[in-house]
């Protein structure tokens, strides 16, 4: 069995920031498997779904960002799912808005909600898939930028960018984690 995790904030504030990326990666999954998120537990929403490479869990923690840990550790403790049967989706401010880079470990790099899945986990060895939102423009605070939409001319990248996501995740159930980083790094 296999886990994705899309990192974002819950409620309709956050809906379409920059900061819920992740959710939308998984949604979009979620819509093309015909799978929605009817589950609840441990403070997440999530669906499991049969696919031909396998069985495959869809979570959004809705614990905020930041407490991302608290809700995907029991998760994975209560399937038996291990950190090398985990990719979790996010925003990456150092990467150009809409580019998709994938990489298996790695630090946190200053984001809240990996820092919170490596503090749970007890390790820093999950599959990644990043998705850039660009740096905040000169005098913008960082946690501002992130909680505040795309602009229209960055619609375009970000639809292709989740796009690409889901089609690394979907990829991944069936191929190993190197040939995905492979075929999806920098698309």
């Amino acid at each position: 069995m296999k886990l994705i995790v899309g990192l974002g904030n819950p409620g309709r504030t956050y809906e379409d920031t920059r900061h819920n990326i992740g959710f939308k990666v998984i949604d979009r999954l979620a819509a093309e498997w015909n799978a929605p998120l009817m589950q609840s537990k441990f403070n997440g929403v999530f669906a499991t779904v049969h696919r031909p490479g396998g069985k495959v869990v869809l979570l959004k923690p809705l614990t905020y960002m930041n407490l991302s840990g608290e809700c995907v550790r029991p998760l994975m403790d209560y399937f038996d799912i291990g950190p090398d049967e985990l990719t979790v989706v996010y925003d990456d401010l150092d990467l150009p808005t809409g580019q998709v880079r994938l990489r298996q470990k790695g630090s946190a790099g200053g984001h809240n909600g990996i820092k919170s899945l490596i503090a749970h986990l007890g390790t820093q060895q999950f599959n990644r898939i990043r998705i850039g939102i660009s740096r905040p423009p000169a005098g913008m605070r960082v946690p501002d930028y992130v909680l505040s939409k795309f602009r229209e001319e960055e619609e375009q990248p970000v639809a292709e960018a989740v796009k690409n996501a889901a089609a690394a995740c979907e990829y991944w159930l069936e191929k190993p984690y190197p040939e995905v980083m492979n075929k999806f790094n920098g698309s």
